[in-house]
């Protein structure tokens, strides 16, 4: 890894925390209306123990439901892909079903799944991250060149063998670049449940104890702690794109 791909995050990073810290000071505001990052430091120090423990939880969680969503999502993708018909039928009902709030789904898998609590959460980030992973492979597939179906079938390659050879490497680089948007989506969903839905578990029920005590810097420090992980995730999805479709970048 180049050093520029590691100096230039980490000073971006840095650039922002001291812009936030100067505009808390420059506004002259308390840490009840804006917590500043030096504000952040004991938060971290007096419930470290929990940020471990909840971070965790909603570590845990946001990855599996991630990968249930790719699981679903590719499998979706290649029957839209493949099939017109059927892309023409579920399209209405994806972007339908995606464009409801899932803020107001949550509390309905709440009361559907009571006592469930990390099957409703899991369900959450499942729900609001496989879409653009259905879209992107099914987009990858339709797109994939006649010609080249054509030429494979003379040759006597089955669909599967077209599917394996040609269309899975030339959908791999959108397929990363929805999974870097479903990462995001997906703590989103994780935290929707552990907030709305609270049962004492996950960085979302810190957040609510935060609020229900009026620690300020609490809250601010979870939003952090979230930040950082998606961020680590974010680069793990980085880090397999690299592997498996390293290819398709015309920057490096």
């Amino acid at each position: 890894m180049k050093a520029r791909q590691v100096l230039v995050p980490l000073a971006a990073v840095a650039l922002f925390l001291i812009a936030w810290e100067a505009l808390v000071w420059v506004m002259g505001w308390p840490n009840y209306k804006m917590a500043s990052p030096t504000d952040l430091i004991p938060a971290y120090e007096r419930y470290w123990s929990l940020f471990l423990t909840m971070g965790w939880q909603t570590l845990w969680r946001t990855v599996l439901g991630l990968m249930l969503a790719v699981i679903f999502g590719v499998a979706l993708g290649m029957v839209m892909g493949f099939s017109r018909t059927m892309r023409d039928a579920l399209y209405p009902l994806l972007v339908g079903f995606n464009a409801v709030p899932k803020a107001t789904v949550v509390p309905i898998v709440a009361l559907m799944f009571v006592g469930w609590h990390d099957f409703n959460t899991v369900l959450i980030a499942f729900m609001i991250s496989f879409f653009p992973i259905a879209v992107s492979v099914s987009i990858g597939l339709s797109t994939l060149e006649p010609e080249y179906r054509d030429i494979l079938r003379s040759l006597g390659a089955s669909q599967a063998t077209i599917f394996w050879k040609i269309a899975l490497p030339k959908t791999l680089p959108e397929f990363f670049g929805a999974l870097k948007v479903s990462v995001t989506l997906a703590f989103i969903g994780t935290n929707l449940m552990e907030i709305v839905s609270p049962h004492g578990r996950g960085l979302g029920a810190l957040f609510d104890s935060g609020k229900t005590n009026s620690d300020y810097p609490l809250m601010f420090a979870v939003l952090i702690a979230l930040a950082v992980l998606g961020i680590v995730l974010y680069y793990i999805v980085v880090a397999l794109e690299r592997v498996f479709a390293g290819w398709a970048d015309r920057t490096a």
